[in-house]
């Protein structure tokens, strides 16, 4: 066998195992999707139905006109786009700032602080419920959106720091240096000649950070006790009753649901790109 041949059988092997990959990803999304707008009898069949034949909208207009739970759906969304957009931004402020003090600094108890943050990462969110729900309620912070912030910040922030840590670590201190040559102190070497450098990896943990927080269910479930102020997550649950499901009002709100994520993702990467190059150029 050529070796022309066998780059081309190796290539043709990979482009098909990628292939694979994506529609293992994709099925469960087209699924759902596709779930969302069949009607009942095609929904509870056990015949495969690949796609809704005839396409029906009754699960949607159901969701957005009666809401769920006596809410309307966008009230939950609004919700949970507060507390995840509250806690990327938060947690954005306090990771950078975190990360630049471990990266660049030394000082004692520094390589302790890393290793916690790593210990942190390992403890199930489940065992710290019960102590994150007695501290949130002796601050008066119990079913408020600004607990479940509060709370959401602290989850991301170790993963946040130590991802952000190593683009920090990245940029050469000799370009900070130099910007203090040149007159700038710290705070405008650190705005004009870090922040840009590490924008992209400061994107990456935002993306982390978002979806991890807008997909939480317990602590949003824990934490708040007014319906009204339920995330979207927790207002799925309401479509699961005792002796039966409404899966096609859960594939629809789940398709609602979704559709902030992929916008969100979508306005990200192309800030994430733009950063890359910025930052080869400064760099």
């Amino acid at each position: 066998m050529s070796p022309l041949l066998r780059q081309k059988i190796g290539r043709a092997a990979l482009n098909a195992a990628g292939i694979a990959v994506f529609l293992f990803a994709v099925f469960p999304v087209y699924w759902m999707v596709a779930t969302a707008f069949k009607p009942n009898d095609q929904i509870f069949t056990t015949e495969f139905i690949p796609f809704p034949d005839p396409p029906s909208l009754d699960h949607v207009s159901r969701v957005f006109v009666k809401g769920v739970a006596g809410h309307s759906v966008w009230r939950y969304l609004l919700n949970s786009a507060i507390v995840a957009l509250a806690t990327v931004v938060v947690g954005a402020v306090f990771a950078l700032l975190a990360a630049t003090a471990v990266a660049r600094f030394r000082f004692r108890f520094r390589t302790t602080f890393l290793i916690l943050l790593l210990i942190v990462q390992m403890v199930p969110a489940e065992a710290l419920l019960i102590p994150l729900f007695t501290t949130i309620n002796r601050l008066g912070l119990y079913d408020r959106l600004l607990g479940l912030v509060v709370v959401n910040v602290g989850l991301t922030l170790p993963f946040s720091i130590w991802m952000l840590r190593t683009f920090v670590a990245a940029v050469p201190k000799e370009l900070e240096e130099a910007a203090w040559i040149d007159g700038a102190g710290r705070a405008t070497a650190f705005w004009r000649v870090l922040f840009p450098l590490v924008a992209p990896g400061l994107v990456a943990t935002s993306i982390f950070s978002f979806i991890t927080t807008w997909n939480e269910f317990v602590y949003a479930l824990t934490l708040i006790n007014d319906q009204g102020k339920y995330t979207m997550p927790v207002a799925l649950g309401f479509f699961v009753g005792q002796r039966s499901t409404d899966w096609g009002g859960i594939m629809a709100a789940s398709t609602l649901m979704t559709i902030p994520v992929l916008v969100f993702f979508l306005l990200i990467q192309r800030r994430m790109v733009s950063g890359l190059v910025a930052g080869a150029v400064k760099g």
